[in-house]
């Protein structure tokens, strides 16, 4: 019997990644028929502005597990409660392993890497990273991330008196610290900045968020089997150096592929999203730059305010499971609504109010449990020497357009803006404002 459970969850499971590849790319590869997806679906990537878009409720929802879709006979479940989605995130009865699964093929390293995996495969891979995010190996980061801020201010300067905090500053920053961390040369900026951007946004569709993550891990192999044969000084060189008669270059690969993707596109949304929480509420940067115990508690508010990252990796349930007085089926998915449950009640009064001085639990901007996000102390390490040098470099920066006219990334897991034009000083001309893109 158990045998029969565990090969109807693989059969369900690939069903529904299979038929949710077809519907999202509409049969043609890169696009997307949004018209196919239910509406509810997509709820759990809009947004307003920085705020998540209320779920529209339907008979049997209690706000805290909603059933937001059913696919080929599965049901498809959203959790928007603090307390239930962290225990789900801890839970390893659940499954996020979709590797094989893709299109039903095989071919090695297409995904997978931490994200992707169940323990004792995760717990194996995540061993290889964990020596290098130490403390004292991060620490080591911080001279050089000081210096590429530092740079990039330069640039925005340059380009003033406006200049894009997205293409200026908020991309650049995180991309040059992962390179640096990771021994890559900072060459094809732009062609990675795409692929992050595509392997994220839904409106590509499952072909192109796929086809941006092969292309991506195609690039990290050869650049392993470069180190492999020439090694560098990063954590790839690293890698190969500690385990590389171990693991073949297709893991280290997907190691290397998912600290970089991670590590670099949802700090930059941060940068930029929090670049503009900063411009509306004067006072949270007037004390980032004049008072230094203030940095740490507002860059960990800004993380939960904004959870740019609005969705955990979808959980596969393994047997029949009870949420909220749901019955939820083996093979369903449930996914966590990090944005949502990071403005639950449990923070406090106004939960959706930017407050550094909130008392409350932590936050699930990085999840939580096995799968918590390795690069959290880096990406943290990142945003506090960024935007307090930000805000200290151009303490009267003013939005150069109207907030109406901002556009962002929607329907994308990691949130985002695509431009945040500033002017970088109160006497700066109004003219040469570049437009949104």
């Amino acid at each position: 019997m158990k045998q029969q459970r565990t090969a109807g969850f693989a059969v369900a499971r690939r069903w529904l990644i299979q038929r949710l590849l077809s519907i999202t790319s509409g049969g043609r590869p890169g696009l997307i028929d949004v018209s196919n997806l239910p509406t509810r679906l997509t709820m759990p990537l809009r947004r307003d502005g920085l705020d998540p878009v209320p779920l529209t409720p339907v008979a049997g929802d209690d706000g805290a597990v909603s059933k937001i879709g059913r696919i080929l006979g599965i049901n498809v479940w959203l959790v928007t409660d603090y307390e239930q989605a962290r225990t789900i995130l801890a839970d390893t009865t659940y499954s996020t392993d979709i590797r094989s699964l893709i299109g039903g093929g095989s071919e090695p390293g297409l995904i997978g890497g931490l994200g992707f995996t169940d323990p004792p495969d995760h717990t194996m891979l995540r061993k290889i990273l964990m020596p290098e995010f130490t403390t004292r190996r991060l620490s080591a980061l911080q001279p050089a991330i000081e210096r590429i801020v530092e740079d990039q201010l330069d640039v925005m300067e340059a380009a003033g008196p406006v200049a894009d905090v997205v293409s200026d500053f908020a991309f650049p920053v995180p991309f040059q610290v992962i390179c640096e961390l990771l021994g890559l040369p900072t060459t094809d900026r732009d062609r990675f900045r795409r692929l992050g951007h595509d392997r994220f946004d839904v409106e590509q569709g499952g072909a192109g968020i796929f086809g941006a993550i092969s292309e991506s891990r195609e690039f990290m192999r050869e650049a392993v089997s470069k180190q492999r044969r020439a090694p560098g000084t990063g954590l790839i060189a690293a890698m190969l150096r500690t385990h590389g008669d171990q693991v073949d270059d297709d893991t280290i690969a997907g190691l290397a592929d998912g600290v970089f993707t991670g590590g670099y596109e949802t700090s930059a949304s941060m940068l930029a999203l929090g670049t503009l929480a900063l411009l509306r509420d004067e006072q949270e940067s007037h004390l980032m730059r004049t008072d230094d115990a203030a940095v740490n508690p507002t860059v960990d508010e800004l993380l939960r305010h904004l959870s740019v990252v609005q969705i955990a990796f979808p959980r596969f349930a393994r047997s029949d499971v009870q949420l909220s007085g749901r019955r939820v089926r083996a093979g369903d998915v449930v996914i966590c609504s990090l944005s949502r449950a990071n403005r639950h009640d449990v923070f406090g009064l106004a939960p959706d109010r930017l407050d550094p001085h909130r008392q409350g639990p932590t936050h699930l901007a990085f999840g939580h449990g096995f799968h918590r996000c390795i690069g959290a102390e880096l990406a943290r390490m990142q945003l506090r020497v960024a935007f307090r040098a930000l805000v200290r470099r151009f303490p009267d920066m003013t939005l150069a357009i109207p907030p109406q006219d901002l556009r962002f990334r929607d329907l994308s897991i990691v949130y985002g803006l695509l431009a945040l034009p500033i002017r970088l000083h109160a006497d700066a001309p109004s003219n040469s404002i570049p437009p949104t893109r």
